[in-house]
């Protein structure tokens, strides 16, 4: 539950600040009608990623205990690994400069004149969001009870949308350079514990026949099967039995990621962040 509510609190804020900043940006020039063509393109970005998310998942259980399914875990812990680790960086290191994107984007939108100008802009910006968080899920689900990843959707969307509405309704600054900070700090965890799940089930596939022998056995102490053994390992990505591959990619993983996430940067570059403009009043 944890890693979807991290992952949906961080993909629906990100998602619900596009949303608010089309929306003020269109009140503030004097175009309140057109908000309406935003909330349907938010509609429909919605109501695929949902039809996409629900299909990838049932063909996926299609293959449930089979090799073909070991295959497809694998690919995508490593596929989500790199996707998380890009969108972590990506946002880090461009994020201050999406707020003008936008607006430049709201005025191209409105230069064309057609209803499907806007409607695209909200969808394709909303749908990449949903679409990465349908990937990422899609991760975590092979091992997770739904009702879990259920609730966990909607608390992390919960907390989006009320610091969204902190922000965007009541007018408070709120401090999301940290916020963002330490998700991507997590989601860097979380692509850690992916990638050594990737790397386990690719070697018992036979495909990475490299340091195989397992380093230790805690499975006595502390089974991945427990309660506290599964959140643990779906949040930082415990293992009982960890092979020299497993657990020198993820050490190797997190030192290279926390190093390059959290390494010093000027003051004047962190003062210009995107969401430092996002949390003014617009």
């Amino acid at each position: 539950m944890l890693p979807a509510i991290v992952i949906f609190f961080r993909e629906g804020l990100e998602a619900s600040l596009i949303v608010s900043i089309i929306i003020a940006y269109l009140h503030k020039i004097g175009h309140t009608r057109e908000t309406r063509q935003v909330w349907l393109g938010v509609g429909l970005a919605a109501g695929l990623d949902l039809a996409v998310g629900l299909l990838l998942y049932h063909v996926i259980r299609q293959y449930d205990g089979s090799r073909m399914q070991t295959i497809l875990e694998g690919t995508t812990y490593l596929i989500a690994t790199i996707m998380l680790t890009g969108m972590s960086f990506w946002m880090k290191s461009q994020g201050r400069t999406m707020k003008a994107s936008m607006e430049r984007q709201i005025q191209l939108a409105l230069g064309k004149g057609t209803l499907f100008a806007l409607v695209g802009l909200s969808f394709l910006s909303v749908g990449r969001e949903g679409l990465e968080t349908v990937f990422f899920t899609l991760a975590f689900a092979f091992h997770s009870n739904p009702l879990d990843l259920g609730i966990g959707a909607v608390i992390g969307l919960g907390l989006a949308l009320a610091v969204d509405w902190t922000i965007f309704g009541m007018g408070r600054r709120v401090p999301l350079t940290v916020f963002f900070n330490v998700l991507g700090g997590l989601l860097l965890v979380f692509g850690a514990a992916l990638l050594a799940d990737g790397i386990e089930d690719f070697q018992s596939l036979g495909w990475l026949p490299l340091l195989t022998h397992a380093l230790w056995n805690t499975g006595g102490v502390l089974n991945e099967n427990s309660l506290l053994g599964d959140i643990l390992h779906n949040f930082i990505g415990y293992a009982a039995k960890p092979t020299g591959l497993q657990f020198g990619a993820y050490v190797l993983y997190l030192i290279i990621g926390f190093w390059r996430y959290f390494r010093p940067t000027s003051l004047r570059s962190k003062n210009r962040t995107q969401i430092d403009a996002a949390s003014s009043k617009i």
